[in-house]
Formats: structure tokens, C-alpha cells, sequence
């Protein structure tokens, strides 16, 4: 995450460098994300939306499996 402290000790976050503020979203999955995917998951089924980043209508949620499938170039 892109977390930083700041003066008063609260935590802020940055935006990555590729300006996604959602990395920062526990439900977004970031190696999805960086890889230009939506990366919405949805938690209580673990499934993860695998259309590209800003995709219009409703996100479209996978297994698990196939999200580790882009992961790995597949």
C-alpha cells in the first residue's frame, strides 16, 4: 500500500504512480490493478472483476483461479 505518515501521526494515502487511488482499497486486488484491470473484489465470494480499468456497466466477477491466471500471463 501507499501509505505515509504525516505530521499529526495519521496515516494518508498517495496516490500510485499509475493514478490508481483505489490501491489502497483492501477490497481492489493491486497485482490485478497494476496489470490494467478493474480488480474489484467482492468479499464475500472472493470473486474479482477481470475487465479492464473503467469499464462501463457492471463489473463482471471471476474465481479466484482465473484472477491468478492473468496474474501469471495466462
Amino acid at each position: 500500500m501507499n501509505a505515509e505518515a504525516s505530521a499529526n501521526g495519521a496515516e494518508t494515502y498517495a496516490a500510485a504512480p499509475d493514478g490508481r487511488p483505489d490501491l489502497s482499497n483492501t477490497n481492489v486486488r493491486e497485482d490485478l490493478a497494476m496489470a490494467g484491470r478493474c480488480a474489484l473484489v467482492h468479499l464475500p465470494t472472493g470473486r474479482t472483476c477481470l475487465l479492464p480499468l473503467r469499464h462501463q456497466g457492471p463489473c463482471e466477477f471471476h474465481r479466484p483461479q482465473e484472477a491468478q491466471d492473468i496474474v501469471n500471463g495466462g
